[in-house]
């Protein structure tokens, strides 16, 4: 894969965008790269935390690539919507926590991508916002519905129907954004915050991550049943009593994801 650079290095995947030339654009070749590289961590078990991001200094993604998209004929721009759609669906799907760095514009499918996944810490001096009607379309990556889950409605109708672009800082009072940090810190504090996640059982974060996921688009009886339902998958592992054991031995547990 050329436009999608993807590793994995101490149960951390890392992947990134990789066309800095264009703002880190989604054009239908990137949406296919990033589709495979969120395939092969969903199959992944040894990956406990995923970390998202753009290549250069300048953009997470300002979204699709609109030159591209001045050549395609309607069942092409439809072909493209779809994947944009599906692969984000596809991240905000994937059991392990994701974390999207931003290190620049996360505008229109850009901000849609941030959205998709469970945290978003961003640099300084970046700048998000979902612009699409602007360019006479509307999100269609998932936006109409995670930013309002996330910020409420009449927000980001707001926000939509006026193609509003918000500072790091107004996106983080909003809670778009979990920090805003110095951009020279913007790798170690994510790589902090899933450091964090990761010395807990990774059994236990994907059923939590599932339990609240699926919870929160449901009334709370059953986001209860949801819950309980998660949490005996936790009970025949290995993780959890080797908790137990670590914590009569006074030591710390060493966690397998078993």
């Amino acid at each position: 894969m050329s436009n999608v650079i993807y590793r994995v290095e101490n149960y951390i995947g890392y992947v990134t965008v990789n066309r800095p030339e264009v703002l880190n654009c989604f054009n239908y070749e990137t949406l296919i790269e990033l589709q495979e590289a969120v395939d092969a961590i969903y199959a992944n078990q040894d990956i406990r935390v995923v970390i998202f991001t753009g290549a250069g200094d300048k953009a997470f993604s300002a979204g699709v690539d609109l030159k591209e998209r001045k050549t395609l004929n309607e069942t092409q721009v439809r072909r493209n919507v779809k994947a944009i759609r599906d692969v984000f669906n596809s991240i905000a799907g994937l059991p392990q926590p994701t974390i999207a760095a931003v290190n620049g514009y996360a505008l229109g499918g850009g901000l849609e991508w941030l959205l998709s996944c469970d945290f978003a810490i961003a640099a300084e001096g970046v700048s998000v916002g979902l612009t699409e009607t602007s360019w006479a379309i509307i999100p269609g990556a998932g936006g109409t519905q995670r930013l309002p889950r996330l910020i409420g409605e009449a927000k980001a109708k707001e926000l939509i129907f006026t193609a509003k672009k918000l500072t790091a800082e107004e996106a983080l009072d909003l809670g778009i954004l979990l920090k805003v940090v110095p951009r020279t810190e913007l790798q170690a504090v994510c790589e902090e915050l899933a450091a964090d996640m990761m010395k807990n059982g990774p059994v236990a974060l994907k059923q939590a991550k599932y339990a609240i996921t699926q919870g929160m688009n449901t009334d709370l009886q059953t986001g209860l049943a949801i819950e309980a339902k998660a949490y005996e998958l936790t009970i025949p592992t290995e993780d959890r009593l080797e908790a137990l054991n670590a914590f009569s031995e006074r030591r710390k547990p060493q966690f397998t994801g078993q």
